[in-house]
């Protein structure tokens, strides 16, 4: 097969840039990642361990498949937060003092039970961007639950149910209950199953703060909770945090703690502490071999970071990366409500692009194909232009927001263009339609329910409630030179309107941003196979409606049916309502002979504009070819960074009067053609000789005698003395303080390094 001559071209380029790329990094604007082509296999784990044995698969994503047998040495590995482990009480059980009674006892025997779970009574872990700022109150619960003790632990007495494998291990000494005589149950509940019963699909990502440990307490517990006051009190401060209704970062860091707090006092439910997963890679194989691993530290490997870091040792670039993934491919194909299993999540996370990606090791969030600039935070309200648009509820209708509306924030947005997989060109009206569809399939109309699915309004509800307004600008070009040659991409810069604000700037970016990575044409096919009643978008609605669960890719019938519509719309030019002022019928029609000529070669519908493109299908297996398109406009090395996540040591604290003096050693990566090693090693010197990436941020926060923090900030580097030093005594009132402190390289907030020191203030003679 011959190569197109812009290719030929590009990969010219590429090795002429080999002997000047720094670390393996080449020109940031070849297009797409590492891998040319990703084969997805679902395999149980018994087979996977052999498998990854025999190096028949590079990496897999979700399982342990060695549980039973030790892990080859050649073999690497990730560690991420898979579940948490909980007592819940029968809610004909007792009250407050005899659930807290009874928990109490059950924690401190389950806390000598050590194999297959971290004792942690607390529902905020290592895995937790936000652990630092709760870590004195999951000690307080440790030093109460623990063995350590002065009160012995003695086997309870009443009867416990166990749900799943690890709660049955545990419980297996202990009374065992009936469903009509329990007391308590212990469970494990996983972490994806916690985060989607919110509603985050693939197309929207969830909650900004979707990996923040107040967010997963919420989530765990506020559904236990049965005193009225609890949960008008646990109510109050989420909608504080949420809407951001507060002032400073003390107090949000105060609503915070309050929040896990009052969810945990009336014990309905109890945390004993959480699991991890832990997956495998071939990492030490030297031409077999994967490098450059970034993962989540709740997702694990099958995470967006993941597929855009990911190298074979024995290329530098393409290749053929092989995965397998725990469990089958049982959902449906459809970028709204599917892609929901652990390999439809992988499948997506290769083949769609998101606007901004989780960061792996913290909660904020990263620029992928759309760049934000929050404005600093205004004294009061921002003006909406007259001309701004904001979708109709129920219809989708984009109207102008008109004269004398106002908004709390303003985001100036830079939205990277390219061609979608048919070869159209996406434009300003694909990105509007995104928002379109939420508020006409999100929001039920008086007229008709015939255009509403409650997995969208779910899911796109916290759009819906901070969009204020969205003002598309001029679309820009940029150009990136490259020897004699220019590339020359498109870029559209829009302005979006908030009701609310944040602290954090990438969170409220990562909000409602202007994106999709699904064409308009593809969006206006699934809406008239649901509107036509041929399927739906999730499968609890096909469930209900006994219909079928909308797939662009295996439901022969349902494609077929969709190749006609597709004819349809090409031969009536169609543009659908909310975007006749945006699409000529020249354009519609220049878009639907696309996508027809798209299907007759692929023989499916998954366009988008994504780094890889669906070849082939299986029952079981999946193989993608990288989008290596010109007009794609990221490319190898953008993600290189998170990779290989290191961490910050604290060596000593020192208080010097009213000063606190923090030591600390690095890691640091040195590598070796295709190997690395990971050394810790002493940070002195000069910020000015030290390189940026190796210097972390040293956070604290100050926690009085009754448990608010009175003050936190980040300590400078002192230059001299090669220690980050706090200055205290600023505004403490007399009184004894807990003084935490965590250091941090690279944002990789997992499992921190933290210590604590008490500190007081005296009262002034």
């Amino acid at each position: 097969m011959r190569l197109p001559l812009f290719f030929v071209a590009l990969l010219a380029r590429f090795f002429l840039a080999l002997a000047q790329a720094h670390a393996d990094h080449v020109l940031e604007f070849l297009p797409s990642y590492y891998p040319h082509e990703i084969r997805i296999e679902a395999i149980d784990t018994g087979s996977a361990a052999t498998r990854l044995s025999s190096n028949s698969i590079h990496a897999y994503l979700g399982g342990d498949p060695f549980t039973v047998r030790p892990a080859p040495v050649t073999l690497g590995h990730v560690d991420s937060l898979r579940s948490y482990l909980v007592i819940t009480f029968n809610p004909a059980f007792g009250d407050r003092n005899a659930r807290c009674t009874a928990g109490s006892a059950l924690l401190r025997w389950l806390s000598a039970e050590k194999g297959g779970y971290i004792f942690h009574p607390y529902p905020v872990t290592p895995y937790h961007s936000d652990y630092l700022q709760h870590v004195d109150l999951m000690e307080s619960a440790e030093k109460q639950y623990s063995l350590h003790s002065s009160r012995s632990a003695v086997s309870p007495a009443f009867k416990v149910l166990a749900k799943g494998k690890l709660a049955q291990a545990l419980a297996r000494p202990l009374v065992r209950g009936s469903q009509e005589d329990w007391v308590a149950m212990i469970e494990e509940i996983d972490n994806e199953t916690l985060l989607s019963s919110y509603g985050v699909s693939n197309a929207w990502l969830g909650p900004p703060w979707l990996k923040e440990g107040w967010f997963s307490s919420y989530l765990l517990l506020s559904g236990m909770l049965r005193d009225k006051a609890d949960r008008e009190a646990a109510g109050a401060i989420y909608q504080r945090l949420v809407t951001g209704s507060y002032q400073g970062e003390v107090e949000h860091l105060n609503l915070e703690r309050g929040l896990v707090s009052t969810l945990a006092a009336g014990c309905e439910r109890m945390v004993v502490g959480y699991t991890v997963r832990r997956e495998y890679f071939n990492g030490s194989d030297y031409s077999e071999g994967l490098e450059n691993i970034a993962y989540d530290s709740q997702a694990g490997l099958n995470a967006l970071i993941f597929l855009r870091t990911v190298k074979l040792k024995d290329f530098l670039w393409n290749g053929w990366l092989r995965l397998g993934v725990e469990g089958k491919m049982g959902a449906a194909w459809n970028p709204v409500g599917g892609f929901g299993d652990a390999a439809g999540r992988t499948i997506w996370a290769a083949v769609g692009d998101p606007a901004q990606v989780p960061h792996p090791y913290n909660s904020t969030w990263i620029a992928n194909r759309v760049a934000a600039l929050p404005e600093a935070l205004p004294t009061s309200a921002i003006e909406i232009p007259a001309t701004a648009l904001k979708p109709e509820p129920g219809s989708g209708m984009l109207r102008p927001a008109g004269e004398g509306k106002t908004a709390k924030a303003k985001i100036h947005y830079r939205v990277l263009l390219s061609a979608f997989h048919d070869g159209s060109l996406m434009g300003v009206a694909d990105i509007l339609y995104a928002y379109a569809f939420a508020y006409r399939w999100g929001v039920k109309s008086s007229r008709t329910d015939a255009d509403y699915e409650l997995f969208v309004d779910t899911s796109t509800a916290l759009l819906r409630e901070w969009l204020a307004g969205i003002q598309p600008l001029q679309t820009e070009q940029e150009i990136k030179v490259s020897g004699e040659t220019k590339y020359v991409f498109q870029v559209q810069p829009i302005d979006v309107y908030l009701e609310r604000r944040l602290n954090d700037s990438t969170q409220m970016a990562a909000m409602a941003p202007p994106w999709s990575t699904i064409p308009w044409h593809v969006v206006v096919l699934m809406e008239e196979a649901v509107k036509r009643h041929l399927a739906t978008f999730s499968q609890d609605e096909a469930k209900r409606r006994h219909l079928a669960w909308l797939d662009l890719v295996r439901n022969d019938g349902l494609k077929a049916r969709l190749a006609s519509l597709l004819e349809q719309f090409r031969r009536d030019s169609y543009v659908p309502p909310a975007l006749q002022n945006l699409v000529t019928p020249a354009e519609a029609r220049m878009r639907w002979t696309a996508l027809q000529e798209f299907y007759k070669a692929h023989r499916h519908f998954l366009v988008t504009n994504g780094p890889y493109r669906l070849h082939k299908w299986s029952a079981n297996s999946v193989t993608l070819q990288a989008f290596r398109d010109v007009t794609y406009p990221l490319g190898l090395g953008l993600f290189d960074h998170y990779a290989i996540p290191r961490r910050a040591y604290i060596t000593g604290l020192k208080l010097q009067e009213n000063r606190l003096e923090v030591m600390a050693d690095v890691e640091k990566v040195q590598r070796f053609q295709r190997t690395y090693t990971v050394v810790r090693e002493p940070l002195t010197g000069p910020a000015s000789e030290t390189d940026h990436e190796d210097l972390p941020i040293c956070r604290y926060v100050v926690v009085n005698e009754k448990g608010i923090i009175a003050d936190l900030g980040n300590a400078p580097y002192a230059d001299a003395a090669g220690t980050f030093t706090i200055e205290l005594n600023r505004s403490l009132k007399p009184g004894s303080y807990n003084i935490i402190t965590g250091l941090f390289v690279g944002g990789n907030q997992i499992n921190p390094d933290l210590k604590s020191i008490r500190y007081r203030v005296e009262g002034q003679p």
